[in-house]
């Protein structure tokens, strides 16, 4: 995501990640793949839609061409489409009987893509690919049960610190909810705010109220208003306690990390996308931990989803591509190197190029103790958009004042009952 790296909310989500669009690649617009209906038989060239315009983003895009050509007598052609422009272009195209060979694609839209005839089922291939057991069911878009697309790489959230306060208030980064706590209550009583994030009302904010929300025990498939205002009881009473300002219901998941890295607040809940940011703007010690959460904490794994096209040239060539690329070891050891992102397959989570970050190693951790799908899987394809509009709503309702964590909560069920059913 972004940032680098998710339905309506989903993109929103994406882009607040850095998942989100930019521009570069080697086109404009549409290019793709023939008409042939996806038989087999093509040119030789695989063309991979994306939506990336970000310097570094780019930079792995053609890292995986010149990989791809330079073991396979055949051409990559990536192109580029707006980030806005990229589902309708591709449902537009799929209409048409065409399309790309590979998308790589928000892959919190998969369901949309999918339902939309965009992506060609990957069951056969996934049954087998021999490395299938590297990588988690979290990163794997199924719909109906059929599988469409898998991640390469995921982006998600941790806990920012910066190790001056720290040393000054004398604490080290927490581990646990009540060390957490002690140190924001330590960050304010020394003249510091406690914590940033985004309360944005919409699914930037669901994504944030997640994992604070699953901690006090509440999901999608149980729909659990006790435990829904448990969550947000906790975190009101961070607002009521001065340690999280009422302006982040303003912000995306940009601006609190700006907030953090100008050094006047002890953490930071955000995402391993920031890296940069941290480092260019961040004039002090800092690290990242894993949010402390218990046994029913989970934290989204976002970042782009890889899927054949309905309509590509060559689907057996597409399939190789992704296979030397997104879905490869050696493919994935790119990813954390060039953008920050953290590879998927279990092997090269463990690659130096991860453990060796002390930033990256926090987050993949994070994936293998907390990491959950995004959307929640019990969630319908065609309610994703509206039940993290909801929850948002609901997240930012209560970190505003505008609504008791209770009421917020019993609201936000009654809505959820209807829309998830």
């Amino acid at each position: 995501m972004n940032a680098r790296r998710s339905s309506l909310i989903a993109l929103a989500a994406v882009g607040a990640l850095g998942l989100a669009a930019c521009s570069g690649g080697t086109s404009a617009g549409g290019g793709g793949g023939s008409t042939s209906g996806g038989d087999g038989g093509g040119d030789g060239v695989v063309t991979v839609w994306h939506y990336f315009s970000d310097p570094n983003q780019v930079a792995l895009m053609d890292a995986y061409k010149e990989k791809f050509e330079s073991e396979n007598d055949a051409e990559v052609e990536n192109v580029y489409v707006p980030y806005d422009q990229m589902n309708s272009k591709l449902v537009s195209a799929a209409g048409a009987g065409t399309g790309p060979d590979v998308v790589v694609f928000n892959g919190a839209e998969a369901a949309t893509l999918a339902l939309g005839g965009v992506l060609a089922p990957l069951d056969e291939q996934w049954a087998d690919f021999a490395d299938a057991d590297q990588f988690p069911d979290s990163v794997l878009h199924s719909v109906d049960d059929q599988l469409y697309a898998v991640q390469g790489y995921v982006n998600l959230l941790g806990l920012w610190y910066n190790q001056d306060i720290l040393d000054e208030i004398g604490v080290e980064p927490p581990t646990t909810m009540d060390e957490l706590e002690a140190a924001m209550a330590a960050a304010k009583d020394a003249g510091y705010g406690g914590i940033t994030l985004s309360g944005l009302p919409q699914s930037q904010g669901e994504w944030q109220a997640y994992p604070w929300i699953s901690d006090a025990g509440f999901d999608y498939e149980n729909l659990d208003a006790d435990a829904l205002a448990s969550g947000f009881e906790r975190v009101r009473g961070w607002v009521d306690n001065g340690w999280l300002t009422q302006e982040a219901v303003t912000w995306d998941q940009t601006v609190p990390f700006q907030q953090f890295a100008a050094g006047k607040t002890a953490f930071a809940q955000n995402g391993n996308w920031q890296i940069g940011t941290a480092e260019s703007d961040a004039d002090f010690a800092y690290g990242v931990v894993p949010l402390p959460l218990g046994d029913t904490g989970q934290v989204y794994l976002g970042g782009e989803g890889e899927g054949i096209g309905a309509h590509a040239d060559d689907p057996e060539l597409a399939w190789e591509y992704l296979q030397s690329t997104y879905l490869d070891a050696k493919g994935q050891e790119l990813a954390p190197d060039l953008v920050g992102s953290i590879p998927s397959r279990a092997d090269t989570a463990q690659a130096d190029v991860v453990t060796s970050n002390d930033l990256l190693d926090p987050f993949a951790r994070t994936i293998a103790d907390f990491g959950a799908s995004y959307p929640a899987a019990s969630i319908p394809p065609a309610a994703v958009a509206d039940v993290q509009l909801t929850v948002g709503q609901a997240w930012s309702a209560v970190i505003g004042g505008q609504q008791a964590p209770q009421a917020a909560a019993d609201q936000a069920v009654a809505a959820l009952k209807s829309q998830i059913g």
